[in-house]
């Protein structure tokens, strides 16, 4: 312990260190029974701690903004893998490295070490902003108008415990892609930006409410053009909004897309536009140097360098390496299966990396790692270091490169098997298809459930999790079949058609049977979506109906992939959003940490971020009352409304004036020293003024 505290004081980051110390309070606190449950998973949640399916043991989701990490970062994380976890790595589809099978009492210990080398787990679960994500070629792409690499991660820093976006009603995701192709799937993201120059001035194209899960939306038009300096305001008013009006009752409907397709579009815009007043920033400057540039690596002296397997180099060339628009210069991918990377070659592939490219790397969003600044004469050397440890595999992000959750390994929500499976597909492709390794067009996507996190419902060839009754009411693990998905440009994209659900032993075969037609009836260039579309939904569903017939069933099919024994459905509450905290007392010992936290915010004059602690205490201390009455609504705006009938408009409650005004006049007032002392004075009243009819209610009943 005392170690540990002197690692904190050498963090010399005295907010990173008073969160640090919060956690393992709370901890504490949780251990003895004083929080509640509930409260204690939001908590911990937020600080990137995720319990997993297996009791007693969490998840560790380590935040890399835009996946960018350096060599010393994962040689870091290589080692508290070691220490706390399980000594793998497991890099996921947003960009960030998880870590499993971790105590929760030292987990303060472990955000400290990580904290250490500029590494974090605030805000990488929860109902918060979760990692910002970008093109992994960020910077070095040959189609950029300029790098996204500093807007995100500005909008990154930004936002980490900033209060509008802590307890919103559920996650909120934004991305950022290098250029019109996309690569950063923005049309799934709640905010996403394309670089656009208009008459010699920066900016971005928007969209806006796009989202996977079990109900799948393309993002919306929201801008063609935004200009630089706006793209944080917008963003700041977006999560305001998104705070006040979206849903928190219903989580399955908690989701942005699900508040825009509510209210529409041109109303969501404008409530987005009623915020502006009340930004902290009208206009926000991105320091286009945030990010240091990149460290090259040595010069190599040529050489004549022999590579016994020619044929296996020449597809790696072709399918892993491209040149950046720095000339001279070459971007090496490095295919992963699973995302999994165990600590001891971590390191040696650090070592490589530092031999042969930047320090610098990316994490990409399909589970594998960008290389940055290799030189040509390397090229070689760099394919026969990485040959060596397994990590010159051809076909990134191709066919032979299946994208996968965790499932049924660790998540709460894992309905089937996504990884063992996801490894026979490509042993599939990789014997039977060999052709179809240098094809990047068909991506194949596997989750363990509908939430997609796999994100199957974009692939061309999209599995997610599920389970088939047989006649005799035994359970057999299924897959449900989607096709069609596509990135497309622009923002733009195809969600994937379910097609049918099979036992999830007649995977493999459902691929061959889907690869065999391809090569059959596609034209030459054709897209997979295209060819989908031409031959239309039921072709494919006649296709693999006969896979669909559980009729006759081998005992092997109630068996999952990776598993000994037959088939049982086992699913929990899932994390990956947080829960609701309905209890009076916790409600209200929250209202008086915010009215702190916006004490101190006012007194370092920080206005607005003031004047959001004192409305988030307007909101907890209503909602407070309101649950004693069993009224539980479904949004702070509703929260504001109810509680005006219920007890101001009826007497109940004595508020001078009106109670919905005055809050809501968070959004009419910029954010000044007078306006923030007043709010902040009103809340503080308000809360005492509730602890006192509380009190008086208690006395009445006790008599």
């Amino acid at each position: 312990m005392e170690s540990f505290r002197s690692e904190l004081e050498d963090l010399n980051n005295p907010i990173v260190a008073r969160d640090i110390i919060d956690l393992e309070s709370k901890i504490r606190l949780f251990r003895d029974g004083k929080i509640d449950e509930e409260k204690f998973r939001s908590l911990r949640l937020a600080r990137g701690i995720y319990g997993q399916r297996q009791p007693g043991v969490q998840m560790v989701r380590i935040k890399f903004p835009l996946g960018r990490i350096t060599t010393k970062q994962i040689r870091r994380v290589a080692d508290i893998s070691d220490e706390y976890a399980s000594s793998n790595l497991h890099a996921t589809t947003r960009q960030d490295i998880q870590i499993h099978f971790v105590s929760l009492d030292k987990t303060p210990e472990l955000w400290t070490k990580l904290e250490q080398d500029k590494i974090t787990t605030r805000e990488a679960c929860g109902n918060t902003v979760r990692n910002v994500t970008a093109s992994d070629t960020a910077g070095i792409d040959p189609k950029e108008l300029f790098d996204v690499s500093p807007y995100a991660y500005e909008v990154f820093r930004y936002f980490l415990r900033n209060p509008i976006c802590q307890e919103m009603g559920r996650k909120f995701k934004i991305a950022f892609s290098s250029s019109d192709d996309d690569t950063a799937y923005v049309f799934i993201h709640d905010l996403g930006f394309i670089p656009r120059i208009v008459d010699g001035k920066r900016g971005f194209k928007v969209v806006i409410g796009g989202g996977l899960g079990a109900n799948p939306t393309l993002a919306q038009l929201a801008y063609e053009f935004l200009e630089e300096d706006q793209v944080i305001p917008l963003c700041e008013a977006v999560l305001r909004v998104f705070d006040r009006y979206g849903e928190r009752n219903r989580r399955m409907k908690a989701r942005m897309k699900f508040l825009m397709n509510d209210i529409g579009l041109e109303k969501l815009m404008a409530l987005v536009q009623e915020e502006r007043i009340a930004l902290k920033n009208k206009s926000y400057k991105i320091d286009t140097n945030v990010l240091p540039e990149p460290e090259l690596p040595p010069v190599i002296v040529a050489e004549d360098v022999v590579v016994s397997n020619e044929q296996k180099y020449q597809l790696w060339r072709e399918t892993n390496v491209f040149e950046q628009k720095q000339k001279g210069f070459f971007g090496v991918y490095v295919k992963l299966p699973l995302g999994d990377m165990s600590t001891k070659l971590a390191r040696q592939f650090a070592d490589v990396i530092d031999l042969y490219a930047s320090t610098e790397f990316r994490i990409t969003i399909n589970q594998g790692y960008l290389l940055r600044f290799v030189r040509p004469e390397a090229l070689k050397l760099l394919y026969l270091a990485l040959d060596k440890l397994g990590l010159a595999e051809p076909g990134f992000d191709s066919v032979a490169d299946v994208t996968a959750c965790p499932g049924t390994d660790s998540c709460n929500l894992g309905i089937s098997d996504s990884t063992s499976i996801a490894l026979e597909l490509e042993k599939v492709v990789r014997e039977e298809f060999p052709g179809l390794i240098s094809n990047q067009d068909i991506k194949i996507k596997i989750s363990g459930c509908p939430n997609s996190c796999g994100q199957h419902g974009l692939a061309s060839i999209g599995l997610h999790g599920s389970t088939i009754k047989d006649k005799q009411g035994k359970v057999l693990p299924a897959l449900v079949v989607l096709l069609g998905g596509a990135r497309v440009k622009g923002g733009e994209g195809i969600i994937s058609d379910k097609i049918i659900k099979i036992p999830s032993k007649r995977g493999p075969q459902a691929l061959r049977v889907l690869l065999t037609d391809y090569e059959e009836n596609s034209f030459d260039g054709e897209y997979y979506h295209d060819y989908f579309k031409r031959l239309g939904r039921n072709h494919f569903y006649q296709l693999l109906k006969p896979l669909g017939d559980i009729t006759a069933t081998t005992p092997e099919e109630y068996i999952d992939w990776g598993q000994e024994k037959n088939f049982i459905l086992h699913t929990a509450v899932g994390e990956c959003a947080g829960v609701m905290i309905d209890l009076v007392s916790t409600l209200l010992n929250d209202s008086e940490d915010k009215l702190k936290w916006a004490k101190e915010a006012y007194d370092q004059k920080q206005y607005a971020d003031s004047i959001y602690h004192s409305y988030s205490a307007f909101i907890n201390t209503a909602k407070s009352l309101l649950l004693v009455r069993e009224i539980k609504p479904s949004t702070q705006y509703q929260t504001i409304s109810d509680f005006q009938r219920e007890f101001v408009d009826s007497g109940v409650f004595e508020f001078a004036g009106s109670f919905k005004d005055y809050v809501l006049s968070i959004n009419k007032n910029e954010p000044s020293d007078s306006f923030a002392l007043s709010y902040l004075t009103e809340s503080a009243k308000f809360l005492d003024s509730v602890l006192a009819y509380r009190a008086a209610e208690k006395e009445v009943m006790e008599k």
